[in-house]
């Protein structure tokens, strides 16, 4: 059961390669909100010593990795972060069928009580066109396409931007998980993202959880904004 209150479908993703100042964050924020998104780069600048800092604050984890791979090596690694007692992981729903299955199992593997949820990444919210890539399809297209798939291997939601979150919901169902990136704050920068809302926006829409990054961790005030957009989405 997906919890109802903003502050825990409020995920803070942790920007940078300082354990140090994310620490800082966490400490800062920990009180308003319970998930934080470890990414490439705080991970590959700190390892695994950044999940344990998030989880020593008493914060739930999101790992944030997009695995894509083989099979194998994605079951493997996803293996390894659920032993971790990470809550939640996500790979990209391109990486096909046999490769979120391998993946699922492994997490169910691994866990030593309740698994983490597993998150297939969509398309990702910074692209605007998929003829670069050589993929004909509108981008709501592959976006329902991949979500459907994901569903069908029996993930528990996927990653996708604001502007996905009604038609995925329609073909998914009330209880598919959308986790959507590309929220940003009125007057606020885009910075790489193309497909974005307002986090009152998204939630209305139907997501489940927003991930916020630079529009609270490049604040002056990190708590105030994060006490503003707590406001906003309820």
């Amino acid at each position: 059961m997906i919890s109802t209150k903003p502050k825990d479908k409020l995920i803070i993703a942790l920007d940078g390669d300082s354990l140090k100042h994310a620490a800082k964050l966490v400490d800062t924020l920990k009180a308003e909100v319970s998930n934080f998104k470890i990414g490439m780069q705080l991970f590959t600048a700190c390892g695994p010593d950044s999940i344990k800092m998030v989880q020593d604050h008493g914060g739930k984890v999101f790992l944030d990795l997009k695995y894509h791979d083989i099979p194998s090596t994605v079951s493997k690694a996803v293996y390894i972060a659920t032993k971790h007692k990470v809550a939640m992981i996500n790979v990209h729903a391109t990486g096909g069928r046999k490769m979120m299955a391998e993946a699922l199992a492994a997490s169910r593997d691994a866990a030593e009580g309740e698994p983490p949820l597993i998150i297939g990444v969509t398309v990702l919210t910074s692209m605007e066109s998929l003829g670069d890539i050589g993929i004909q399809f509108e981008i709501r297209e592959q976006v329902i396409r991949l979500a459907q798939l994901a569903q069908e291997v029996g993930l528990n939601g996927v990653l996708a931007s604001p502007l996905e979150i009604q038609p995925i919901r329609q073909v998914c169902g009330k209880k598919f998980i959308i986790m959507t990136p590309g929220i940003r704050l009125a007057g606020t920068h885009l910075d790489d993202q193309a497909r974005i809302a307002s986090p009152k926006q998204a939630i209305a829409a139907g997501a489940d959880f927003l991930v916020i990054g630079r529009p609270i961790t490049e604040a002056k005030n990190p708590l105030e904004v994060v006490k503003s957009i707590l406001k906003d989405m309820a």
